[in-house]
């Protein structure tokens, strides 16, 4: 009886070089797609920036500042938290909040986060509860686009070469009914714990000076969803942002910056790990 001859070997190294060659193929397709979503991320987020701003300054101009019936001033708040929610939804990027009870009542306050990425502005405008508003350097307010955007928004102007200045500005918190957004850094630092950068006292010099409480903010993600070097590139993928409790300074002094400093430090340090 015939015996049965023996696939040969040859076979086999087709299909593995079959199997090899789809993976490649799906992995350079994969890397293609990536790269396209990231480039597309970065217009789109441009476009709403440029297009959003210029409708809020409009807005300035045409509704009233106060009104009981119509649409104020006050609606401008509202319009940009929107837009900041539908910009994080337009480019696959969800933002997870954790402890907005604790901002919710009482304040205003002043909230101190890291900061990984320009998208952190996105999240904590349109996802933390309530008006915000952010202390930004005070060059950005001479750029013809950026300016009239971040003066109708109300951001906060710090000028470090006039801390006199800068200190008139900071007081305008005081029996506000927004709080205000400081990054400790002063500018982006990298991704988890060890890639804070060291904090700045400015933050908690004015909340021990103004008596207000300084609420600790770890971001998580955002270097991720929006890395260094890609141009305000976007990457799909998940934020989360972690509120911690309130800090209270009104039996501080400035001897006691530094210690407020390394303790809100500390806090976030915790949740990035």
């Amino acid at each position: 009886m015939p015996q049965p001859q023996p696939t040969p070997a040859e076979d086999y190294s087709v299909v593995d070089e079959t199997t090899a060659a789809e993976a490649t193929a799906g992995g350079q397709l994969d890397r293609f797609v990536s790269d396209v979503r990231f480039r597309a991320g970065r217009h789109i987020f441009r476009t709403m920036l440029a297009t959003s701003g210029a409708a809020a300054v409009l807005a300035h101009y045409v509704l009233p500042e106060k009104h009981w019936l119509l649409p104020d001033r006050e609606s401008i708040w509202s319009f940009a938290k929107l837009q900041a929610r539908n910009l994080a939804r337009l480019v696959g990027v969800t933002v997870t909040v954790h402890g907005a009870e604790r901002v919710t009542s009482g304040g205003p306050y002043i909230i101190t986060p890291n900061h990984q990425s320009h998208f952190d502005i996105v999240a904590l405008l349109g996802f933390l509860p309530g008006h915000r508003r952010f202390a930004t350097k005070t060059e950005l307010f001479r750029d013809p686009i950026l300016g009239p955007i971040l003066k109708t928004m109300g951001m906060v102007p710090i000028d470090r070469d006039q801390p006199r200045t800068a200190i008139e500005h900071l007081n305008t918190i005081q029996g506000a009914d927004w709080s205000l957004v400081m990054f400790p850094e002063g500018t982006r630092g990298g991704s988890g714990a060890g890639g804070m950068l060291p904090f700045k006292k400015g933050a908690f010099v004015t909340a021990i000076q103004l008596g207000i409480p300084v609420v600790p903010v770890a971001i998580r993600g955002s270097g991720t969803v929006m890395p260094k070097g890609g141009y305000l590139g976007i990457r799909p993928g998940g934020i989360e942002i972690i509120v911690d409790d309130p800090l209270p300074t009104h039996e501080l002094s400035y001897g006691d910056r530094t210690q407020l400093s390394d303790r809100v430090r500390a806090t976030i340090a915790r949740h990035l790990a």
